[in-house]
């Protein structure tokens, strides 16, 4: 199974869970690979943030490198950024530390963001029937704790040609049928936001 190339660029509406908007530009690396350039905005509890995001994967769209930050942060004690780390061995580093709980994980995965369930889905390139586990790097939005997250997708006969998949998260005691467009990147994510670019 094979993805069309990534769109320069895509956008999402957040919904129900929040309110907001997510804007994404995507380019080749210089090591080759994607650089994922992405910010949302959102509402969320009556409370307002922003995260801006750089991931970098290469060929396989596994995650080497990623810089997540709140860039209207300056209020004392907010947290104004975090950077995750693959090393060559599979460890993860946060801000230059190693993290052993999040060590066998490839993906991140962005509380803020409907980008990141890309990664897994490019990664796996599933076959209908098949399913995965794919744990991840999960950073949280309000305060950027990173957090592991163990999450799966299988993957469900096409519907209007569009691929599908089962996702689950049970530390959220979640579940969803999400499409994916020919490039690999999310379209509908019941509960969370809808593409709109």
């Amino acid at each position: 199974m094979t993805f069309a190339e990534p769109p320069s660029g895509a956008a999402w509406e957040h919904r129900d869970a929040r309110t907001g908007f997510e804007v994404l530009r995507t380019s080749r690396g210089q090591a080759g690979g994607w650089t994922l350039h992405g910010t949302t905005t959102a509402v969320e509890n009556g409370t307002a943030w922003a995260v801006e995001y750089v991931i970098e994967v290469d060929d396989g769209w596994r995650t080497r490198r990623a810089r997540v930050r709140h860039p209207l942060a300056g209020r004392p004690g907010e947290p104004t950024g975090v950077t995750l780390e693959k090393t060559a061995d599979g460890r993860w580093l946060v801000d230059g530390r190693h993290a052993p709980g999040l060590d066998g994980c490839v993906d991140v995965d962005l509380e803020s963001s409907a980008m990141t369930n890309a990664l897994p889905v490019h990664r796996l390139r599933l076959d209908v029937d098949e399913a995965a586990d794919a744990p991840a790097a999960y950073v949280r939005a309000a305060d950027l704790v990173v957090d592991r997250l163990e999450q799966s997708y299988t993957r469900l006969p096409d519907t209007a040609g569009r691929q599908c998949y089962a996702y689950a998260a049970p530390a959220f005691d979640f579940t969803a049928r999400l499409v994916y467009d020919e490039s690999g990147f999310v379209l509908d994510y019941p509960g969370l936001a809808v593409r709109r670019a």
